[in-house]
């Protein structure tokens, strides 16, 4: 499968704005927590930490946030889940909750050394959705799925935010969750559940998977087709899915959520090793092996370099990538 680039901008201009947004803390539905950076955007050195607006201490995106949102409308039948905001819809910089760093700042994934950017492959620029991790959740790698065959890929859950706002990188988003993707990235189980925004005037409409079509066509075959194709242009065959490549429902969702919940429990209490180079369980809220105190989690975001105006980023990133779709070569 190969894949055809196409620059559609001259090298005088600037991608400023259009790659990535800065975090900003406003954007927080859950007002508890605000976002501090430490670095250069679109660098090696970027780090996008989380504090608690009332301890005034850094906490883990990834083991400290809550996976539940806090509502006095939130039930076991209709939950409503905390969902961080990596990358921001209609942007390529592939920014990630970091595994391996203490306190697991968001970054932006590396790639032969270099900022890593996803490709455009057309028609979309970017990511389709606002694309996020749900917290206190794990894709266990020694675990190997009994529908996909395959172990987890050692991440927390991701989530495509289907609504119809705009959020910014390191934005909490209440969501409820409709639905879930199978992805088979690579030889690993890769969960891509589909929330929606509360908050979104499209959320009363869309309870399960099948309200999404109704109201959004269009959007589960173009997330379908994205995540098949869009590491092709880096010279990667097609992904693959399980599930017949058919979108789960919510109940499965619920199941996959409860399961990954699980799998962290276990990681986060130290029941299921995994090297701190690996892994880090880093936090300051969850009173076990992995807890540091105020001090240490502060001494820790200090010691990165002061935050910075974003780099500027090559043009090239919104080069448009046309690749083959063998299922409609085939029809």
């Amino acid at each position: 499968m190969a894949a055809t680039n196409v620059n559609t901008k001259s090298k005088e201009e600037t991608s400023a704005g259009l790659v990535s947004s800065p975090p900003d803390a406003s954007d927080n539905e859950n007002k508890r927590y605000e976002t501090v950076e430490r670095g250069q955007l679109h660098t090696l050195n970027y780090r996008c930490y989380f504090r608690d607006r009332q301890t005034q201490t850094f906490v883990s995106p990834f083991h400290d946030i809550p996976l539940m949102y806090k509502t006095t409308s939130n039930d076991s039948t209709n939950p409503i889940f905390n969902m961080i905001v990596e990358v921001p819809r209609w942007t390529n910089a592939k920014m990630e909750i970091n595994k391996q760093l203490k306190l697991n700042p968001i970054v932006q994934d590396i790639k032969n050394n270099k900022p890593r950017f996803v490709h455009n492959v057309f028609p979309y620029h970017g990511y389709l959705w606002n694309y996020g991790a749900l917290p206190q959740t794990w894709e266990d790698p020694n675990h190997t799925d009994s529908d996909t065959k395959t172990t987890g890929d050692n991440d927390p859950l991701d989530v495509c935010e289907i609504g119809t706002k705009l959020h910014s990188t390191g934005s909490i988003v209440p969501v409820k969750i409709v639905g879930v993707l199978g992805l088979i990235d690579e030889g690993e189980t890769d969960w891509k559940l589909i929330g929606i925004d509360i908050n979104d005037k499209l959320a009363s409409k869309i309870d399960d998977i099948n309200d999404v079509e109704q109201h959004l066509p269009g959007l589960l075959d173009a997330t379908r087709r994205w995540f098949k194709y869009y590491k092709v242009p880096t010279g990667k065959p097609p992904n693959v899915f399980a599930l017949n490549e058919q979108f789960a429902d919510k109940k499965y969702a619920m199941r996959v959520i409860e399961e990954t919940r699980k799998y962290w429990e276990k990681l986060a209490s130290g029941e299921t090793k995994v090297p701190e180079k690996v892994c880090s369980i880093a936090n300051t809220t969850l009173k076990n092996a992995g807890t540091v105190g105020k001090d240490e989690a502060e001494k820790i975001v200090n010691e990165n370099e002061e935050h910075k105006q974003p780099a500027k980023v090559d043009v090239s990133v919104h080069d448009l990538a046309y690749v083959v779709d063998n299922e409609k070569r085939a029809q």
